[in-house]
């Protein structure tokens, strides 16, 4: 076995992994909040790189330095995207709580082919070029067989973001009510919590998670399209549902994996067998373990 050649595809597999993970974040965000599945969040991911592409096309006219620029572009594809998520649970799920678990899935679904066409119709069909952006590390002149700075930079991004949301969610007064809202959001209410305002900041937050990973892809791409956050957006979900659909840490850790399992797919077989065997593991996952690696069965009183 070609050592050199495994590692290389160790970090390649994170590196994908780690964009599955923030994206996954967000689906398994919203369903713990509200039993959801948004599946509009690939499309947010989507915005999120649209977004940067825009920002990073103005701010280069205006002669900003071009480290600045990414990290500009960032933080305003971030905000911008968050209040798109906001306005997404106010127009298309905040309606509909109450109504049939059905109709609020085809809610998300149309809200994911609308976005999608908004941005057909608004950008283009085609791959758009986005500028590199990110300066060359030296410090990673002697790895740079096995990782570049695009790599390196999704990397500590996604580790940042994750350990960030961690703290977030287990430390600060906000966090422990999504917890309490997760667990039982009745008694939540009773307890004085604001509910929606709770479940506002869970799309917001996931919607920032899925921007973030939307420029980090962009800038390692170079290039976005109106349709990368569908496949995107339903391995993700693989990920979420194999970490354990509800699960915070098993959405990292089912990005990682499959990731993984996509790298060395691609690097001993080949890259057109990744879409099959991401799909295969979520049929498998839903057959023999639905609730994942790290979720825990629902006990249902009778």
């Amino acid at each position: 076995m070609d050592i050199q050649f495994f590692i290389e595809l160790f970090f390649s597999g994170l590196t994908r992994g780690s964009i599955y993970a923030l994206i996954a974040i967000g689906y398994t965000l919203v369903y713990g909040i509200i039993e959801l599945i948004n599946f509009a969040h690939g499309e947010i991911y989507m915005l999120g790189a649209f977004t940067a592409l825009l920002i990073a096309g103005v701010l280069g006219i205006w002669g900003f330095p071009t480290g600045g620029i990414l990290i500009v572009a960032a933080l305003v594809a971030i905000i911008w995207v968050s209040a798109y998520g906001y306005t997404l649970e106010k127009v298309a799920y905040k309606p509909l709580r109450g109504a049939p678990r059905l109709s609020p899935l085809i809610s998300a679904i149309g809200m994911s082919i609308f976005l999608q066409n908004y941005v057909l119709l608004a950008q283009t069909s085609d791959f758009v070029p986005f500028p590199r952006l990110l300066p060359e590390m030296e410090f990673l002149e002697y790895i740079d067989y096995i990782m570049g700075p695009s790599d390196f930079l999704i990397l500590i991004s996604s580790a940042a973001a994750m350990g960030a949301l961690t703290l977030f969610i287990k430390k600060t007064r906000m966090g422990k009510a999504m917890r309490a809202t997760a667990q039982n959001r009745k008694m939540a209410m009773l307890l004085g919590i604001n509910t929606d305002r709770i479940i506002s900041l869970t799309f917001i937050i996931g919607s920032a998670l899925g921007a973030l990973g939307g420029v980090l892809i962009a800038s390692h791409m170079g290039q976005v399209n109106f349709g990368i956050g569908f496949i995107a957006g339903m391995k993700a979900f693989t990920a979420a549902v194999l970490g354990g659909i509800g699960s915070i840490p098993g959405a990292m850790v089912g990005g990682l994996v499959l990731g993984l399992a996509e790298s060395y797919t691609t690097g001993y077989f080949s890259g057109n067998y990744e879409d099959i065997l991401a799909f295969a593991i979520l049929i498998l996952i839903l057959i023999f373990r639905p609730d994942g690696i790290l979720g825990k069965a629902k006990v249902q009183k009778v």
